[in-house]
């Protein structure tokens, strides 16, 4: 799981290890952040007509950097 989360969040999981975090803490902090965000890199929000119609678990709190990785690949699909 700490391999498959690192793999799209790297940037926050290395940010988490390098403050101290452990293991399990940074897979805590940082798992469910990865889901939401590699189905946004994948496209699969890419085509919602409005914000209603996004299910529940498909936003998470992402700092700016994030948001900003998303929003290049909406841009260059």
């Amino acid at each position: 799981h700490c391999l498959s989360a690192r793999a799209v969040c790297q940037r926050e999981i290395d940010g988490d290890r390098g403050s101290g975090y452990s293991w399990k803490i940074t897979l805590l902090r940082n798992y469910w952040k990865s889901k939401v965000k590699q189905e946004w890199l994948s496209g699969k929000y890419s085509n919602i007509p409005s914000r209603n119609s996004l299910p529940e678990k498909s936003m998470y709190p992402m700092d700016v950097d994030t948001w900003g990785e998303i929003l290049e690949a909406e841009l260059e699909r």
